[in-house]
C-alpha cells in the first residue's frame, strides 16, 4: 500500500520502468548519467546529491515524479522536452493536490493503516521523498518530506550545522506523536540512505575535520533502528546495509581528521555488520578502507592483507572499477614495504580493470573513483617510494582532471604536488602549488591535508630566497591550525 495520498486506483498499480529516460541515458552508466546531472545543476545554481542509485531509482519507475530542484536540472539538461518527454507523470497525478484545500498543509508522509502499526510496504514510492536538504540551499517547500530533509544543512562555508537522523522510529506529525514509536520501515531506510550520500556530499566538499563529531549521531540512531527491528527481511536488508555504510562513512570523517583509532573502530564495525548480514559488497568496502587505513597510519603490511582480503570477496560482484581501486590500495601497501616490484604490478593490474570501464555492478559509493583518483593513488605511491618526479607528474594529472565538485579531492591531489615538487628540489613550483591549496583550504577543512601542507612547508624552509617560497610561508606560518 502506498501513501494515503495516492488514489486507491493508483495504489495497486505495479511499478513502470521509466524507458524514456533510460534511452536518453544511453551508452552512459547511471554514474557516469548522474555525474553529468550533478553537473548541470551546477550550472544553474542548484544542489543535488546525484548518484548512480538515484538513476537507477528514476529508471525502475520508483520515482514518477522528480522533486522541484531535479526538474529544473533536467529541464536545464533537454531543453524543449517537459517532463512527460522524459518518461515522468504529471507531478498532480502523484501530489493528489484536488483533494486538498488551497490552504492546506500537504501531509507528505500521511501514513495508511499499514505505516501506522509498524511496517511500510516496499512496492513502489508513488513520488520521489526529496533528497535530503542540499548544501547552499535553503528550501523552504512543504511538500517535500520532513524525514529525508532533516539529515544534514550547511551554513558559510565550512561550517557543518547539527546532523541528526533521530527521532526516526518516532512520527513526526503531532497527532502521531501520542502513539507508541513504531518499528522502523521503508522510510527510515532511506533516510538512512540518504544521510550516508550526505555526509559523503559535504566530505566532498569541506572535508572532514568539522563533520565528524556531528555524524557521531545518525550512526547511534542507524543502530538504533536495528535493534528496533522491522518485521520485512528486505527492510532489514537495507538497515543492516545502510548502518554498516554510514559506519563506513563515519570512520572515513575520523580517519581523514587524523583519529585513527577512532575509523579502525568504525571500520571494524562495518566489517561486522557485513559479516552478520552476508553482505560481500559492504564486506569489501569495509576491507577496502580498512586497507587505506593501515597503509596511513604505518602498517603497510595489514594494508597489503586487508586490500587482498577485498578482492577476494568482491570478485564475484562483477565491479572492475572496484577491483581496480583494490589493486591500488594493495599497491599502496606494497610502498611502503618498499618493494617495488610488488607495487609496479598492483599498479598495472589496477590501469588495466579500470580501462574496462564502468558497469552498473559498480558500487554506488564509488562515485568519486574516476581518472583523476586512479592518478592521485598512483601519485601517493611513488611519492612513497621517494620517486618525485613521477610522483609530481601524476599529482599534477589528477589535479587537473579532478571534477570541481569534489573541493576537498583537488585540494589534496595539489598537496601532494606541492610536497613531491618540495622533495623533487623544485621549491618555486611547489610554493605556487602550496598556495594553491591554501585558497582551497577557506572552504576545505581536512587534518590530512594540512599536514601534508605543514610538512612541505619544513622541507621548504632551507629554501626560504627562492621564488615565491617566502611568501608561501609566511601565508602558512599565518594560517589558525585547527584545533
Amino acid at each position: 500500500m502506498a501513501s494515503s495520498m495516492v488514489t486507491s486506483s493508483q495504489s495497486n498499480r505495479p511499478t513502470r520502468p521509466n524507458l524514456a529516460f533510460r534511452r536518453i541515458r544511453g551508452h552512459r552508466s547511471p554514474g557516469e548519467f548522474a555525474a553529468l546531472v550533478r553537473r548541470a545543476a551546477r550550472e544553474i545554481g542548484e544542489q543535488v546529491s546525484c548518484d548512480a542509485r538515484y538513476i537507477g531509482r528514476v529508471e525502475a519507475g520508483e520515482i514518477r515524479c522528480p522533486n522541484y530542484a531535479y526538474e529544473r536540472v533536467f529541464l536545464h539538461m533537454f531543453p524543449g522536452r517537459t517532463l512527460t518527454d522524459l518518461g515522468f507523470v504529471p507531478r498532480s497525478t502523484v501530489r493528489g493536490r484536488s483533494a486538498r484545500a488551497d490552504g492546506e498543509a500537504p501531509q507528505a508522509h500521511s501514513m495508511s493503516p499499514a505505516h501506522t502499526t509498524g511496517e511500510t510496504h516496499e512496492a513502489y514510492e508513488p513520488y520521489e521523498t526529496q533528497d535530503p536538504q542540499d548544501p547552499y540551499e535553503t528550501h523552504h517547500d512543504h511538500e517535500e518530506s520532513d524525514v529525508l530533509r532533516r539529515a544534514f544543512m550547511t551554513r558559510g562555508g565550512a561550517t557543518m550545522a547539527a546532523a541528526s537522523l533521530a527521532p526516526l522510529g518516532l512520527p513526526h506529525d503531532a497527532v502521531a506523536a501520542d502513539r507508541p514509536p513504531r518499528r522502523p520501515g521503508v522510510r527510515e531506510a532511506s533516510a538512512l540512505e540518504e544521510a550516508v550520500r550526505r555526509i559523503r556530499l559535504l566530505d566532498d566538499r569541506h572535508g572532514a575535520d568539522g563533520l565528524y563529531r556531528r555524524a557521531a549521531a545518525p550512526l547511534r540512531t542507524a543502530y538504533a533502528l536495528l535493534d528496533a527491528g522491522a518485521t520485512r527481511q528486505a527492510t532489514v536488508d537495507r538497515l543492516h546495509s545502510g548502518a554498516g555504510e554510514l559506519a563506513i562513512s563515519v570512520g572515513w570523517l575520523a580517519h581523514d581528521s587524523g583519529r585513527y583509532d577512532d575509523a579502525r573502530s568504525h571500520y571494524a564495525e562495518a566489517l561486522a555488520t557485513a559479516r552478520v548480514t552476508d553482505d560481500p559488497a559492504l564486506e569489501a568496502h569495509a576491507f577496502c578502507n580498512t586497507a587505506f587505513l593501515a597503509r596511513d597510519s604505518g602498517r603497510p603490511r595489514e594494508a597489503v592483507r586487508a586490500a587482498q582480503a577485498a578482492q577476494r570477496v568482491a570478485r564475484p560482484l562483477g565491479s572492475a572499477r572496484l577491483m581496480s581501486l583494490l589493486a591500488l590500495r594493495e599497491a599502496g601497501g606494497w610502498a611502503g614495504l618498499a618493494d617495488r616490484t610488488g607495487c609496479e604490478q598492483a599498479l598495472v593490474r589496477a590501469q588495466a580493470l579500470y580501462e574496462r570501464g564502468p558497469c552498473d555492478a559498480d558500487p554506488e559509493w564509488m562515485s568519486f573513483y574516476g581518472e583523476a583518483e586512479l592518478e592521485g593513488l598512483e601519485a601517493q605511491c611513488w611519492s612513497t617510494l621517494g620517486d618525485w618526479e613521477r610522483a609530481a607528474r601524476h599529482a599534477r594529472q589528477a589535479a587537473r582532471l579532478q571534477d570541481p565538485h569534489f573541493t576537498r579531492n583537488i585540494a589534496l591531489y595539489t598537496a601532494e604536488l606541492a610536497d613531491d615538487l618540495a622533495r623533487g628540489g623544485r621549491p618555486d613550483e611547489a610554493a605556487t602549488a602550496g598556495m594553491r591549496v591554501l585558497d582551497l583550504l577557506d572552504e576545505v577543512q581536512s587534518s590530512r591535508i594540512q599536514t601534508m601542507l605543514a610538512g612541505t612547508a619544513r622541507v621548504l624552509l632551507p629554501h626560504r630566497r627562492a621564488s615565491g617560497v617566502s611568501a608561501f610561508l609566511e601565508r602558512h606560518a599565518g594560517r589558525p591550525r585547527t584545533p
